[in-house]
């Protein structure tokens, strides 16, 4: 496996300075007022999945600025959510704070965290758009399974391959294939304006890199690291209108406005390490 240092580094740099951003876009708008307002952040996929977290220990990877991880504690889980970028992991120490949400975070990439952190935990969890920012799934997969408990589970809700592959340009009005599914093809290189959460937002660290990953790469990683596969579940729809040829059905969630049902958007899987 080559040394992506320096791609990791740059999208380092580049969370850093949209961190900011996204806390003050309307996208992350209301998530926030909920949370502010006593509430929590439901997922109509990982919180039926993910079960009751009352009295139960869980590691949040590549959390960003803590919204989920935080979404998590008010449910009942003692909480530590982890992220790469400094200037994120400060912002989710200063809303649990501003909240009074018991909650501890670690500034750390997920390959290194078993140096930087001790303990395990009942749930290991990372969701949507996480996966794509790593080189090596092999070693994300070694490092969750290090701090999973014996008796508890590592699970993943994450954006399918599938939709990976489908061009996202504006003004594409149907799905056609535009990136590589596999992970052969090395890492993709972006200088797009804007975040998904504020397309208007003025970034000067734009560069950043992207790691394609088959749902084969996926699995297999999951299942060498030595835990057992409990369910891989796919759906037709998307959590936020990512792509520009969706639209939000009564469901809550973004359909594809041609040939909905016929390419999966999204994945889950769960998997348990052995007593």
């Amino acid at each position: 496996m080559p040394d992506y240092g320096d791609q990791m580094d740059a999208n380092r740099r580049h969370w850093d300075e949209v961190t900011p951003i996204h806390v003050a876009s309307e996208f992350y708008g209301d998530q926030l007022a909920e949370l502010r307002a006593g509430g929590f952040r439901y997922r109509q996929i990982d919180n039926p999945e993910v079960g009751d977290v009352r009295h139960k220990s869980l590691l949040h990877l590549q959390c960003h600025f803590g919204l989920d991880t935080l979404s998590w504690a008010r449910q009942g889980a003692t909480v530590t959510g982890v992220d790469f970028s400094k200037a994120a992991i400060e912002t989710a120490r200063s809303l649990a704070d501003e909240l009074d949400i018991d909650a501890r975070f670690v500034v750390s990439n997920v390959y290194d965290l078993p140096a930087n952190l001790d303990g395990q935990f009942d749930i290991v969890y990372t969701s949507y758009g996480a996966i794509t920012w790593l080189p090596d799934l092999g070693r994300w997969a070694r490092a969750a399974a290090h701090f999973v408990k014996p008796g508890g589970f590592f699970y993943v809700a994450e954006f399918h391959p599938m939709f990976q592959v489908l061009d996202d340009a504006p003004g594409v009005e149907e799905p056609r294939l535009h990136y590589p599914y596999f992970e052969s093809a090395g890492p993709l290189r972006f200088e797009d304006e804007g975040t998904y959460a504020d397309s208007g937002a003025r970034v000067q660290n734009r560069l950043q890199f992207n790691f394609p990953h088959s749902l084969g790469e996926v699995v297999t990683a999951v299942i060498e690291a030595g835990l057992r596969l409990d369910f891989l579940h796919e759906f037709p729809f998307c959590s936020y209108p990512a792509l520009p040829f969706v639209e939000r059905r009564d469901d809550g969630m973004w359909h594809l406005t041609r040939g909905d049902g016929t390419v999966p958007l999204l994945f889950s899987l769960k998997a348990t390490k052995s007593p």
